[in-house]
């Protein structure tokens, strides 16, 4: 932590003033993330023990940046002591934003905008940055080879297949392992490959995505990474959207290199496949085998995507042994209930005044929760022209969302309700109630409910109740 705290004060000839902890969803990379701040600056610190992986994240995104990509800016760097600097994108995800945006199959304009935004830029980090980049940087391997591939298949059947305990041939399976690979590596592969470009390694800053997580990468095909974006498990996109994604990326690439489009859907779903299997031996590993049983709770997604794959899509290649094994696993019904003690958790989100009525009783017997202050923030009812107004409307959510006090309160109740929701889940309580107060009940209060919630329901596992306790008095 001091040598990030160095880091900082070299860059900005200021100490940070706050430290804050932070982690993706039930992250599972082993980087320790930081932010670190004053009320001017705001930098994410990241100390990890891979060195390698390190310089190659460090060198990507110089040469990125040369191509004028939008990923973070590298502010300072010390690999002898695994740590670096870099600039602060924000808290909000492609994931989060489409899960503020979507009722069910249902995806609003906002963020099927956001997802057009993204798919832009992959073929500027493949073809235009790849082609001259520095691939000797690349770890563990500089191309998605014969190794590379086999490495993802073995992960697939020993971490998921066998921990999960499904059936198969390892002989006959070998076979079509083979018949898959040598069919892969027909495509072109002379690009570069982002290898986990998918929707929580893209943040949004006022609409605008930026890629980071790209440390992985390597020479490879273009089919793999936009198969990761649209076969996302958690993501779910409907199966109509996933085709118009893949039809304007096959637009906006063709305006890169001379595109084949039937050469390119041969080789499209068979990366698809390999792109799935690599996702679930990443959730049986840490799952099954690291006993993080929050990973598996992807594991109903990815079937579900299977199930639609064997019912519309045939390879052009026979591979027996590997359907039967996937036609057994999507006809299983025990993937809906994974991981029991990780699921349902409620989480009870209120606005509330304090001078009526004050905080809400617990009624579940549980007695866990948090209850937040928020009257040391800026006060929109002070002003005459947001007197009538709450923090469900947009000229009150504006006017709060530019203070920076009130930024820098959300992170951190954010950071704690996080630490909170994952603790629980892990260990199987069912109830959390999350309550903000300010004087009225009316503004303030409302808008950090509002904002915390929408995160809330996010996440897989949680169902999120929202009462505005001073509204429902006042009959808004």
């Amino acid at each position: 932590m001091d040598v990030l705290k160095q880091l900082f004060e070299q860059h900005f000839h200021l100490p940070p003033e706050r430290v804050q902890p932070l982690q993706g969803e039930f992250g599972g990379s082993g980087r320790n993330i930081i932010r670190l701040a004053t009320k001017q600056h705001s930098a994410i610190g990241i100390l990890y023990g891979v060195r390698e992986e390190n310089r190659a994240f460090l060198e990507f995104s110089r040469h990125f940046r040369r191509h004028g990509l939008p990923v973070p800016e590298i502010y300072a760097e010390d690999l002898v002591h695994d740590a670096y600097l870099e600039e602060d994108l924000g808290d909000t995800t492609l994931f989060e934003f489409l899960s503020q945006h979507r009722k069910g199959e249902d995806v609003a304009p906002a963020a099927i905008e956001a997802y057009h935004r993204v798919v832009d830029e992959l073929p500027r980090f493949q073809v235009e940055a790849g082609g001259d980049l520095n691939y000797k940087v690349c770890y563990p391997r500089a191309s998605f080879d014969r190794q590379s591939i086999a490495w993802d298949l073995n992960y697939f059947k020993y971490y998921f297949l066998r921990l999960a305990g499904v059936g198969f041939n390892e002989q006959t399976l070998e076979v079509d392992f083979g018949r898959l690979t040598k069919f892969l590596l027909t495509a072109d592969r002379d690009h570069f490959l982002y290898r986990d470009f998918q929707s929580r390694n893209v943040l949004l800053r006022d609409g605008r995505p930026f890629f980071v997580d790209y440390q992985g990468g390597r020479r490879g095909a273009l089919q793999y990474d936009i198969a990761s974006l649209l076969y996302d498990a958690k993501a779910d996109l409907p199966p109509a959207l996933r085709q118009q994604l893949l039809d304007h990326y096959l637009d906006r690439l063709a305006g890169f290199l001379a595109l084949d489009r039937d050469r390119f859907l041969q080789h499209y779903y068979a990366y698809v496949y390999v792109r799935i299997m690599q996702a679930l031996g990443a959730y049986g590993f840490r799952g099954y085998y690291e006993r993080k049983t929050h990973f598996l709770q992807s594991v109903p997604y990815a079937m579900k995507n299977l199930r639609w794959l064997l019912r519309n899509v045939e390879l052009p290649i026979a591979l027996p042994a590997l359907m039967d094994a996937f036609k057994s696993m999507a006809a299983a019904e025990r993937w809906h209930s994974l991981a029991p003690e990780a699921e349902n958790l409620t989480v009870q989100v209120f606005s509330f005044s304090f001078h009526r009525g004050g905080p809400p009783p617990d009624e579940t017997g549980h007695g866990g929760g948090f209850v937040f202050d928020a009257r040391g923030l800026p006060n929109p009812g002070r002003e005459e022209r947001f007197k009538p107004l709450t923090g469900k409307d947009t000229p009150v959510n504006d006017y709060l969302n530019q203070e920076e006090s009130v930024r820098q309160y959300l992170a951190g109740v954010w950071s704690l309700v996080e630490i909170t929701v994952n603790d629980y889940q892990s260990r199987g309580f069912k109830n959390l109630m999350v309550s903000f107060g300010c004087t009225g009940g009316q503004h303030r209060s409302v808008f950090l409910a509002e904002q915390v919630a929408a995160r809330l329901r996010g996440r897989s596992g949680v169902d999120v109740v929202l009462r505005h306790l001073a509204l429902e008095k006042l009959g808004k």
